[in-house]
């Protein structure tokens, strides 16, 4: 059997592309390690966008003249270019969101209000960021189901053991879990969730906001019913997302929100939904945003999501390489074979905003909190953690500087 060899990402070459990346602070370039809360733009998004506000730019799916027209291809072809990324059967099961979680949202409400009821049980992870954790909670206490957390072990990783006494609880739904953990990096097995809760008779909803910019998505072989993502975490802007999801679900879930653009008829006895995706996009949608989604998925479609994945791999273990030499320095979560490239730690008696300040002051950007995910900082006994994150555009000396930062912080508050 052949065997492709992955091309090895420059990521010098690559922050060429990115402005931002190119500014001084204090004389020094900015080691911009929270990529995981939002990511930098490259000039291909920008430029993409700026032309489409300047030449094409019109209410989509409305006019019938040229420029209306070239508003709505473009739009469609964004759909088109989301569905491919995800590796969707049809362009009509991608719905465009404000965010993720937005349609992490669209599926709690538009099916979960209809199919959950006492007896029902919704499960989720200790992992999950607030946006699939919350509005399940929440739409379960609306329905009177039941509401429960797959724990995690001292690594970090799911506790799959623990899922037929969950079972023996009532009748499970819901399996709602992130693909890739925003706070510690944890790879989650879908595909065996996945089929865990098939066997239940349960939808398996995958946010995956954080995993989709930096490895290959595969709704298919993921086997999941809906799937989650943000293009402001693919270097695309912010205020638009997509969610993709099984068109039988779909065609039976009522809308999310109301309005104009999602019906088909009106009248003063009843008002009936247009066909999908438009079913669930009401109002006037992200419409240059969907255009620099587009772009930003051609651009890191251009240098491959598996090389992105493998530079993450080999920074993940630089960095935690750097971090174990600093006795006082606690990392979280699993081994970095089973981890996207994100870590999380702390500072012996620091707070971690005290740490991200002194950072700040070095020209090293890392974020400090509980990342939205306070469940899980409950799980591992602390109120917040440090986390650097890494992506295409992040080289090894931004880690040397991470960690000669932390010597001061050490030196000044220790």
């Amino acid at each position: 059997m052949a065997v492709t060899a992955i091309a090895k990402l420059d990521a010098e070459r690559l922050r060429a592309d990115f402005p931002y990346l190119e500014e001084l602070q204090n004389g020094v370039p900015v080691a911009f390690l929270d990529s995981a809360a939002s990511s930098q733009k490259p000039r291909q998004v920008l430029d993409a966008m700026t032309d489409f506000y300047s030449h094409s730019y019109a209410n989509v799916h409305r006019g019938v003249y040229r420029l209306a027209e070239r508003a709505t291809d473009a739009y469609e072809g964004a759909r088109v270019k989301v569905a491919e990324f995800v590796n969707a059967p049809s362009e009509r099961e991608v719905i465009f969101t404000r965010q993720a979680t937005e349609a992490l949202n669209l599926v709690a409400y538009a099916w979960g209000l209809d199919n959950l009821g006492p007896g029902d049980l919704v499960v989720v992870s200790e992992l999950e960021h607030h946006s699939n954790f919350v509005p399940w909670q929440y739409i379960a206490g609306r329905t009177g189901a039941e509401f429960r957390t797959i724990p995690i072990d001292e690594a970090g990783e799911l506790q799959l053991e623990v899922l037929a006494g969950i079972a023996a609880e009532g009748q499970v739904k819901v399996v709602a879990t992130g693909l890739v953990s925003n706070t510690l990096g944890t790879v989650n097995p879908v595909e065996k969730l996945t089929a865990w809760a098939h066997e239940q008779g349960a939808i398996m909803v995958v946010d995956a906001a954080q995993a989709a910019p930096h490895r290959p998505i595969d709704v298919q072989a993921l086997g999941c019913d809906f799937l989650a993502i943000s293009a402001h975490k693919m270097c695309g802007p912010s205020g638009v997302g997509a969610l993709w999801g099984r068109r039988e679900l779909l065609e039976q879930m009522s809308p999310f929100n109301l309005g104009g653009h999602m019906i088909r008829t009106v009248t003063a006895v009843e008002t009936t939904w247009g066909q999908l995706p438009y079913k669930f996009e009401a109002g006037t949608g992200p419409i240059a945003e969907a255009v620099g989604f587009g772009a930003a998925i051609d651009y890191l479609s251009s240098i491959g999501l598996d090389a992105i994945e493998r530079h993450e791999h080999e920074l993940t273990e630089y960095a935690l390489t750097r971090l174990a030499e600093l006795d006082w320095i606690e990392t979280y979560g699993p081994p970095v074979a089973r981890r996207a490239g994100i870590v999380s730690f702390n500072v012996d008696g620091i707070h971690p905003h005290d740490v991200c300040q002194i950072l700040d002051w070095e020209g090293v950007a890392i974020r400090g909190g509980h990342h939205c995910t306070q469940p899980l900082m409950h799980r591992l006994g602390v109120i917040a953690t440090n986390r650097a994150s890494f992506y295409l555009y992040t080289v090894p000396e931004e880690i040397d500087r991470l960690v000669a930062g932390l010597e001061k912080v050490k030196k000044s508050l220790g």
